[in-house]
């Protein structure tokens, strides 16, 4: 069965000048954070800090749009940033970046790196076609709390993806749900990248070039397909 990727017409309404890149791979072998992936998100960080020369990440005008639409849709940007501003503030830390397993490592390099968020799913756990969609408020996110499964519903309006079985990342790209997300066991994934104006498409295409070749020289013989942007 094809997979598929739709955006309502709400969400471009929202934020018309939204764009993503799907980057589909199958056959991957993934483990555990290596010294090779630690060294790509040591280098992400480097190139973060040289990208905003001084500046703290939500000066960048990439992540001032992403916190835009984050208000258009009643977020708190400066509370629950987006991935990419959230890793990238991390980057600048004492703390660093968090080494998690070898995609994670390797997706949260290129979005350190290129100022993007950028997501990845497993593709065996996705059910159904994947959506971005405005929530009604009725759909259910399982996430965990205090070590156990809990169950919390988004926002009426609130940006999310979701699969047929309920959320699967919460106020567009902020936090993802455990059901699908990569693990050492994941062979098959789907990788996001996301961008609002003004970042150039060109720029997201580069990204996604860059995370492909990336996963093809981690996982040698996985089948990497990098859609056109939409």
């Amino acid at each position: 069965m094809t997979f598929t990727l739709t955006v309502s017409d709400e969400v471009r309404a929202l934020a018309p000048g939204f764009t993503y890149v799907a980057i589909e791979a199958r056959g991957l072998v993934n483990c555990p954070s290596t010294d090779g992936t630690s060294a790509l998100l040591d280098d992400a960080s480097r190139r973060l800090a040289a990208r905003l020369d001084g500046r703290a990440p939500h000066e960048d005008p990439h992540m001032a749009a992403w916190r835009a639409a984050y208000t258009d849709f009643g977020a708190k940007p400066s509370r629950t940033r987006n991935s990419a501003e959230a890793l990238a503030k991390r980057a600048l830390s004492d703390a660093g970046l968090p080494r998690i397993n070898a995609l994670v490592d390797v997706y949260n390099a290129i979005s350190v790196a290129h100022l993007v968020p950028v997501g990845g799913e497993d593709l065996d756990l996705i059910q159904g076609a994947m959506r971005l969609v405005r929530a009604t408020g009725e759909e259910e996110f399982v996430t965990v709390a205090g070590g156990e499964a809990t169950v919390e519903r988004p926002d009426p309006g609130e940006v999310v993806w979701r699969d047929d079985a309920g959320v699967t990342c919460r106020r567009w790209n902020w936090r993802q749900g455990p059901r699908t997300r990569l693990t050492e066991e994941s062979t098959s994934a789907i990788f996001l990248l996301e961008s609002l104006s003004p970042m150039p498409v060109a720029d997201v295409e580069q990204a996604g070039a860059e995370l492909a070749e990336l996963l093809e020289k981690f996982s040698p013989g996985a089948r990497i397909t990098v859609h056109a942007p939409v």
